[in-house]
């Protein structure tokens, strides 16, 4: 398996903290920074830095804010083989207060999520960042509800930033590998000419993420998101046990990432963490719809499924 050039990105604790308001303990932290190291994960993403003026801190835990000192109190020393990265919302984050210079943070890369409107917004983002030392990227977001002169749009103006690379981001779980096909290509035929690369951030409502993941890989992105056990929001990720396999070889291990499932995540689930797979969640990312009834159907346990699908089609 050729990997040259393959970034994988760890983000089981930012879209898993989706799930239970980012109240991962230290241990957890620790074990999943290791098992990650060990599988030759390249960045592993510690939660988001959000703005604690717009959200309360007593009402998440500290992985939605994580500081560079919850980092160290929880790995203790950083490990040079695997960078980190976190999270910043356009809109949702006071990042010129919040983000110091680089040389005095353990973090490495600052991925800067945005919707199609505030494009303006993100390219401000990331040029302060990068100025402060940081690697870049762009995740734009729920990329299945932008027309292709819109998406176009936006690549070309984050390739005109520092940004390393842009994702597409399938944020409802609704495009299927065709889709990811032609995306991938615009996107590459934008960001390859000017030095910069195409990542896919996969969620799994239709069963897809897998592969569409690997669809995009083969097409030339580079940056590859996955989670542990697929722990994300609503149906979840793409799975890096299954990304890791896939990979598996000289650079990248699947078994600690087993092993990590087996230990942490299948408790964590067992004890009432709910993610994944479910029709409620394949009829939201069928209809192209934000998971959010699907996540209300399923705390519910909601099971009109031809009802549900009615009113997803008429929205």
């Amino acid at each position: 398996m050729n990997v040259d050039g393959i970034k994988v990105v760890d983000a089981t604790l930012r879209d898993g903290g989706l799930v239970n308001d980012f109240y991962f303990d230290d241990e957890f932290v620790k074990a999943l920074y290791k098992a990650n190291i060990e599988a030759g994960v390249d960045y592993m993403e510690f939660g988001y830095r959000a703005s604690k003026r717009q959200f309360d801190p007593a009402a998440f835990g500290k992985w939605k804010f994580t500081s560079d000192t919850d980092i160290l109190n929880a790995i203790g020393k950083k490990d040079s083989r695997m960078k980190i990265s976190i999270m910043v919302d356009v809109g949702r984050t006071d990042f010129q207060e919040d983000i110091g210079p680089r040389k005095d943070s353990p973090v490495d890369l600052f991925r800067v999520a945005t919707y199609i409107e505030t494009i303006p917004e993100a390219v401000e983002m990331i040029n302060y960042i990068s100025s402060m030392g940081y690697e870049t990227t762009c995740n734009l977001m729920a990329i299945t509800k932008c027309t292709d002169e819109q998406v176009a749009k936006a690549i070309y103006a984050i390739a005109q930033t520092p940004a390393l690379a842009m994702y597409i981001v399938d944020s409802y779980g609704a495009m299927y590998p065709k889709q990811t096909r032609k995306l991938t290509r615009l996107y590459h035929n934008i960001l390859a000419p000017v030095g910069k690369e195409v990542g896919i951030h996969a969620h799994n409502n239709q069963q897809c993420a897998f592969a569409n993941t690997l669809e995009a890989k083969d097409l030339g992105a580079r940056w590859l998101d996955g989670t542990a056990f697929g722990m994300g929001r609503g149906a979840g990720n793409c799975h890096s046990e299954a990304l890791l396999g896939y990979l598996n070889g000289k650079k990248y291990h699947v078994e600690p990432i087993l092993k990590l499932v087996e230990e942490w995540m299948l408790p964590m689930k067992n004890a009432g963490t709910e993610w994944g797979y479910n029709t409620s969640y394949m009829l939201t990312g069928l209809t192209n719809q934000h998971p959010r009834t699907a996540i209300a159907a399923t705390k519910k346990k909601d099971y009109q499924f031809t009802e549900q699908f009615k009113v997803l089609s008429y929205q």
